[in-house]
């Protein structure tokens, strides 16, 4: 069951000034020790230790093909690659150096698979969260009586990827061809 407690936008530059969207409540963050105790309760076969071991290894394995250049493909979960954080864009190509027009890297993960969107809107349950408190201005708070299926028979509120959410300046992807 996800979550939700309802924000208003109040960005005045949005289109979508004023209006109410559901954002997910996270009650918890796994580390790789916690998801390491669940595999080893689903009898995997493996100890805790066994798993947390090879979580561990492959993660430090992403991170040294990202930095490679490559992507790394987990079946079933994500497509991992790198994106590259631009400062502002170079009058011309001569213009461009890394130093004045690139602020950094970022990780990008995509869903793949049995994990990929269309699937987790078939299964995924909505469920508007009771007594939440939210730091930050436009939170809001719900009684709990809300719950509908997504994707299924019947949906709720504003689904989608737009969301609601606006982004001003900073962070801008660009396909690099």
């Amino acid at each position: 069951m996800i979550k939700y407690v309802l924000k208003q936008n109040k960005n005045k530059k949005s289109l979508a000034f004023g209006k109410w969207y559901a954002f997910p409540v996270v009650e918890e963050t796994m580390d790789l020790a916690g998801l390491a105790k669940h595999m080893e309760e689903h009898n995997t076969g493996f100890t805790e230790a066994m798993c947390l071991g090879m979580m561990t290894a492959m993660v430090k394995c992403i991170k040294e093909q990202l930095l490679a250049g490559k992507n790394v493909k987990i079946d079933n979960l994500a497509i991992f690659s790198v994106g590259i954080r631009n400062k502002e864009g170079a009058k011309t190509e001569a213009e461009f150096t890394a130093a004045n027009n690139i602020t950094g890297v970022k990780l990008r993960a995509r869903a793949t698979g049995t994990l990929s969107n269309a699937n987790l809107n078939t299964s995924a349950s909505v469920r508007r969260a009771s007594n939440v408190v939210v730091s930050g201005s436009g939170s809001g708070t719900g009684n709990g009586a809300d719950s509908n299926t997504i994707g299924g028979n019947t949906t709720t509120g504003d689904n989608s990827q737009a969301g609601g959410s606006s982004t001003t300046g900073g962070d801008t992807d660009y396909e690099l061809k």
